[in-house]
């Protein structure tokens, strides 16, 4: 990283400085510096001296992973702050929470939601740019007996699989990091496109791992921390925007300005 941003220092400054350069390169330049001040602003942020992952493991026994986007009143909650004051006042104790996948500049979800078994948006399979319309799509849900999955939507076939009527909350995003054991061919570990990165696996014991890096890195890493956990599939959620709320470590970024956030409570 440390090269890459001296390279695009040095860039900046030989446009300030030089006039014959043209304005298609001048635009490009531009165009990695300001890529370049999000990665370290994210950087900054997130940076901690004791973690290189936040990484927290959901019990299925003695804990409930909930996702929440609006209150009881339809507001939306946003940032992990209020979903903390929403969840105490509810009478349960927020354990672990994360932001839960991309969202739209409403703040509405970008692709299929579910809450409290109620679809909320439908599934979204259209083509795009940006990360969230990377191959495979993926899901993460949560059935109503506390079960958690991640599967691909990738194909018709795929979305014939999911057991939509089994399922309490269920949120979209994309890419999958791991699918069967693999991970996604499209990444590759020389890879210049870094950054803080937020996601979720399935441990071998069908546990939740949630992870966030604190520093960036490219989807090969992040995805390859997943793998060798033994995650056979694993889920992006979203980048330098992340933000994690993990009182036992003593992690706790409570603003944002999100969409979808995922809880996790002690079970009753």
């Amino acid at each position: 990283m440390n090269c890459r941003i001296v390279y695009l220092i040095a860039c900046l400054l030989i446009i300030s400085a030089c006039d014959r350069i043209d304005e298609a390169t001048k635009k490009q330049l531009k165009k990695e510096g300001k890529k370049v001040a999000k990665q370290v602003a994210g950087a900054a942020q997130h940076f901690d001296g004791k973690h290189t992952f936040v990484a927290f493991e959901a019990k299925q026994n003695t804990q409930r992973i909930k996702m929440f986007w609006k209150d009881n009143n339809g507001n939306i909650l946003g940032s992990l702050q209020n979903l903390k004051t929403y969840v105490e006042s509810q009478g349960d104790t927020l354990l672990y929470a994360c932001n839960g996948g991309m969202y739209m500049q409403n703040q509405s979800p970008l692709g299929w939601y579910i809450e409290n078994g109620k679809e909320r948006k439908p599934i979204n399979t259209k083509a795009g740019k940006g990360n969230f319309y990377l191959n495979p799509k993926g899901i993460f849900y949560v059935q109503k007996n506390n079960l958690t999955k991640i599967s691909s939507i990738q194909s018709e076939n795929d979305r014939k699989k999911v057991p939509a009527s089994t399922i309490n909350y269920l949120t979209q995003s994309g890419p999958m990091l791991v699918h069967e054991g693999k991970i996604n061919a499209l990444f590759t570990p020389s890879s210049l496109n870094i950054n803080i990165r937020n996601g979720i696996g399935i441990l071998q014991n069908g546990n939740a791992l949630f992870v966030m890096s604190t520093y960036p890195l490219c989807f090969y890493d992040f995805a390859k921390y997943f793998a060798d956990k033994g995650c056979k599939e694993a889920l992006y959620l979203d980048g330098f925007v992340s933000r994690t709320y993990y009182p036992e470590e003593n992690y706790e970024q409570l603003d944002g300005g999100f969409g979808v956030m995922i809880g996790v409570v002690r079970k009753r």
